[in-house]
């Protein structure tokens, strides 16, 4: 089956396009189409039943779309949403946590794991608790760095104010001499450089859309979803609301230019 249907990833706004980057260097010849709650974002300062919600919208959208997998590329509400999202729609949904998780385990060697992201995801302890539900043994520590998020969307990526920051909060993970650090953040591997530098090359960061991105894959060679042209997919943007800056981080997260990004109607999500 050469299944051209489009790879649908929704997030509460822009921090996941790092996903659907990694999904494109995974995946080139599948298309994808993004939408970004702009509008609504963040989901990490909403309810637990609000963020599902929203996120059944944002699938609905997608499914509108006539997409044949959903990447959840919001930690918060891949960490709340993804049983609800699964009891609703029969396709492949794949989310940020679980993932990440197994990568994670996969690479450490010492059994100590470190976890970055915002206040919420930290908060909820989605990372540790999916972490060991698959292997108790291990030894998680969490860490919030929502400064990180600024930083990443100003595109400081050699910036002194970044790496005096980048020590403040990773300091006593360093100390802790965890062998792997997940970045629980879709904003953070655009710092992937300076964080590695600080930790140094015995720390492995796991990148949870590199982490996705394989599932994906495998997810659709599983189902026979897969898009067998020899022919470079392409992608199509959508988004709730278009703040001014927008493209210019936008572009910045892909690495390259997007010609159009398409404004959808609220009104129409919440239907």
């Amino acid at each position: 089956m050469n299944d051209k249907k489009p790879i649908g990833i929704f997030d509460s706004g822009i921090g996941g396009l790092t996903v659907a980057k990694r999904l494109s260097q995974t995946l080139p010849n599948e298309n994808i189409i993004y939408f970004g709650d702009t509008a609504r974002v963040p989901y990490g300062s909403k309810s637990n039943s609000t963020v599902i919600e929203y996120s059944i919208q944002d699938t609905n959208f997608l499914m509108s779309k006539d997409v044949k997998a959903i990447v959840v590329a919001c930690n918060t509400a891949s960490s709340v949403a993804i049983p609800e999202l699964k009891k609703h729609y029969d396709i492949p949904i794949i989310g940020m946590i679980e993932s990440g998780s197994v990568m994670a385990i996969e690479k450490s060697t010492n059994k100590r794991i470190g976890v970055i992201g915002t206040r919420a995801t930290i908060s909820n302890k989605a990372y540790s608790r999916e972490i060991n539900s698959i292997d108790p043994t291990v030894e998680v520590y969490e860490k919030a760095c929502p400064l990180f998020v600024p930083l990443a969307e100003e595109g400081w990526t050699d910036h002194k104010a970044t790496y005096e920051i980048v020590e403040e909060y990773l300091q006593e993970l360093k100390e802790l001499e965890i062998d792997t650090l997940v970045l629980g953040c879709t904003h953070y591997p655009i710092l992937f450089s300076v964080i590695q530098e600080f930790m140094g090359e015995n720390v492995t960061l796991i990148d949870s859309g590199i982490a996705a991105a394989r599932v994906v894959k495998e997810e659709i060679k599983n189902t026979d979803l897969e898009n067998e042209s020899d022919k470079n997919g392409v992608s199509e943007f959508y988004v709730s609301d278009i703040p001014t800056t927008f493209k210019k981080i936008a572009e910045l997260f892909l690495g390259k230019p997007i010609p159009d990004i398409k404004k959808v109607n609220l009104e129409t999500l919440t239907v």
